[in-house]
Parts: C-alpha cells; structure tokens; sequence
C-alpha cells in the first residue's frame, strides 16, 4: 500500500464565514493536487483573528504534510496572514527585496505604493510562490504555502506548484457507476466489495431524479487495474438486482 501525503487547506476570511462571499478555491487546490499525488485530507474555514490563525496553523503543520493558506495576504489593515504566518515559525517579517520589486512594476501613487508595498512583507527565510498574473506573489514557509484568496490569483500561484516543491506520490484516479436502487437495498454488497479492496475507497451518493431514487457509486485509489476490478463487481453487483448501470466513467480525481 502507498504512503498517503496528506494536505490541508486552511481559509482564511470573515468574508467566508459570513456567507458574502463563496468560496471556490478549495475544489481547484484539490484537484491540482491530486495530480501532484497530495490527498486533500481536511480543510477549514477560520475568521481574521491573529490568535486563531496562529494556533491553526502550528496544529495543522504539525497534522499534515502540507498546509494551504488562501486569504489576508492583501494590502489593507485586515489582511494580517504573513503577520500570522511569521509569529507562527517565530520569524520576523522583511521586506522582500524581489517582491518589492515585482510590486514596483507596477506604477502607482505614493500613497497607493505605501500600501501595496505592505504585500512585499515576508517571513523570514521563506521561498516566494509566484504570480504568474505579475501581482504580488505567495510564499512558501517549510510546508506552509501561503497564498491569496481571489480565485484567479490563486490559481495562478497553484499554477506554479511543481513536483519540485510538493513531493507527492501517485495521484488518485476513480471510476463511477450508477443505478436506479436505493442505498439501503445495496448497502450489504457494497460492503463485501469494499472489504475485498481496502486500497481502495468506495463511496455511495444518493440521487433523485425523474421520480426515481438511485445510486452513483464511485470508487477512488491509485492502482488502475484494482479500479477496474471493482468496477466490474460493482457492475455485476447492480446486474444481479434486476437493475441497469449507467453512467460509467473514467476520470482522474
């Protein structure tokens, strides 16, 4: 069986948690780690307050292989996440010289400068994540990996995650099926097929449509022949109801 890398993200923002703003970024880093073999594991969702942050992300790195931060890396009084990031490694906080001049790139007011220039301020001895939409970058601070909350600039700094960086194992791949039955009715078989293949997860989700109750089932691992197995049972499984599949698929996770 394959060691498991574990990776949590942590969000941080009142905006979040207020429901005003909703969040999409979780299922992006997700899915782009899964390609670099990370398994998202857990994730939260934490308000702008200093002793939160700081607590979070010390029991997090500790927890995980790697930790994801999104949000409060801005210019205004409120994004205070390098602040928390820095206390958290018991670092100070320098401005950056190749942020301050990424930052510089781009003209702007003196006043306005004095203010986007807060994003240049940088735990010390952390890596730079880039952002390749020529704003102001992330960082890295051991397994930590700090970055902005808007989605397309999160994007862009996830963009730049490489196997370099995120020393990851074989990324997840599923298989999906569906059937016109209840969970209840195949809840006995699903768990001797599961119990057959522990390597790999299986997972029922109900569904309602056109007046018909039914199942997707949908099967998770790295091993590409096991899945295929499991499919198989799992088909001859909803056969053996009196049932039709439908919908099988094969997709990476």
């Amino acid at each position: 069986m394959i060691d498991t890398v574990t990776g949590c993200m942590i969000i941080i923002g009142n905006e979040i948690l207020s429901g005003r703003t909703q969040d999409t970024n979780l299922a992006y880093l997700a899915k782009e780690l899964n390609e670099l073999g990370v398994r998202m594991v857990e994730a939260r969702v934490i308000p702008d307050i200093e002793e939160t942050i700081i607590a979070t992300v010390n029991e997090c790195r500790q927890k995980f292989d790697y930790v994801f931060t999104t949000g409060g890396i801005g210019p205004t009084h409120d994004d205070i996440t390098a602040d928390c990031i820095a206390a958290a490694f018991g670092r100070e906080l320098e401005m950056h010289p190749e942020a301050v001049e990424i930052i510089k790139q781009r003209e702007a007011p003196p006043e306005v400068m004095v203010s986007r220039l807060r994003m240049a301020r940088i735990p010390v001895g952390a890596t730079l994540i880039e952002n390749t939409l020529n704003g102001p970058p992330g960082f890295q601070l051991e397994n930590v990996f700090v970055m902005a909350g808007v989605p397309l600039v999160m994007q862009a700094m996830v963009g730049t995650l490489d196997k370099d960086r995120i020393k990851g194992t074989l990324p997840m791949r599923s298989r999906s099926i569906g059937a016109n039955l209840g969970e209840s009715q195949v809840a006995a078989k699903l768990r001797e097929i599961q119990d057959e293949h522990p390597d790999v997860d299986l997972g029922s989700y109900p569904y309602y449509r056109k007046d018909v109750y039914g199942t997707n089932l949908v099967m998770r691992g790295t091993d590409e022949s096991e899945l295929e197995i499991m499919l198989e049972k799992v088909r001859q499984m909803i056969v053996g109801f009196g049932a039709e599949p439908i919908v099988e698929k094969k997709v990476a996770e």
